[in-house]
């Protein structure tokens, strides 16, 4: 269900809300998906008779977290899986943050969903991604395929926080990399040792001035005209090593190896709080998925 909204309060907060995804450099999928959910929770408030924000209480929460466990799934039959209801939720919490840093006044919201739930389709083993890194050749294009790699695996990077990197945000005599534009343009370090830390060197030294021509382009990874790469097209080059690397029995995008890596860190035992630096995020909740995913391994 995607709810057809008729106030205009709730109209206009819709379209504030869309806009403010796109401000805040949330990824193209939540600039889709994230206000149909809401659109849905509005229509669902204006049938109760709900029509500002300022009367949303925790009762209307409430209902609407039962109406979400009977509503049947439109596309697939049956009901919402948990994973979709969280996320439901997850959104009405970024739309709060919105009527609050855009002075609009808001509501609370203390429900949490209980269970263990999660939106990650996959997660590579140590020894899958061992095989993408035997995949790459050994070229120009290999060369930038590893630091593709150093930066979604080795440094957890979220797809357009890779492909917006420059050169010198690759801080290698600190072994650090600066992320300029995270989700919610938010800025972090995030460290860079090891393997990642040589295979950036590498390209940034043997591979990217074979490809920089005239143009000098800041961005760190760029295609044969010299231009920044794209999600599209490093996504594709990450296809090209699934497939010649074997891995035929689960999907693999660019998110799937940061999803891979927080897993592994987890594994190896860091603590969840450094995860969460790590990767960035803004709550302890999207961190947690990954302790539902080794309880569930277990």
């Amino acid at each position: 269900m995607q709810g057809t909204l008729k106030n205009p309060l709730y109209i206009r907060l819709h379209a504030g809300f869309t806009q403010w995804l796109r401000v805040m450099n949330f990824e193209p999928t939540s600039h889709r998906d994230m206000p149909k959910m809401l659109a849905e929770f509005l229509a669902f408030l204006e049938a109760r008779d709900c029509n500002h924000q300022h009367d949303i209480q925790e009762k209307h929460l409430k209902d609407y977290l039962q109406y979400l466990q009977e509503r049947p799934n439109d596309k697939w039959g049956g009901g919402l899986s948990k994973n979709y209801i969280r996320k439901q939720f997850q959104v009405i919490r970024k739309f709060v943050r919105y009527l609050t840093e855009s002075g609009q006044g808001s509501f609370t919201v203390k429900l949490r969903i209980k269970g263990k739930s999660t939106n990650i389709k996959s997660i590579l083993t140590l020894q899958e991604v061992s095989k993408l890194y035997d995949a790459v050749k050994d070229d120009l294009f290999g060369l930038r395929d590893r630091a593709m790699l150093a930066l979604y695996y080795g440094c957890g990077l979220r797809r357009n926080e890779a492909v917006n990197v420059n050169v010198k945000d690759i801080l290698l005599d600190k072994e650090l990399v600066y992320v300029r534009k995270g989700k919610g343009y938010k800025e972090r370090y995030v460290p860079l040792a090891g393997t990642a830390k040589a295979d950036l060197e590498n390209y940034i030294l043997y591979a990217r001035p074979h490809l920089t021509g005239d143009k000098k382009d800041d961005a760190l990874f760029l295609n044969v005209n010299g231009n920044r790469l794209t999600g599209e097209t490093c996504y594709t080059r990450l296809q090209t090593l699934k497939n010649t690397a074997g891995i035929n029995n689960k999907p693999v995008g660019l998110h799937t190896l940061r999803h891979s890596i927080a897993s592994h860190l987890l594994h190896s035992g860091m603590p969840l709080e450094q995860i969460q630096r790590f990767l960035g995020h803004s709550s302890m909740e999207s961190t947690q998925i990954y302790t539902h995913l080794k309880h569930e391994q277990i």
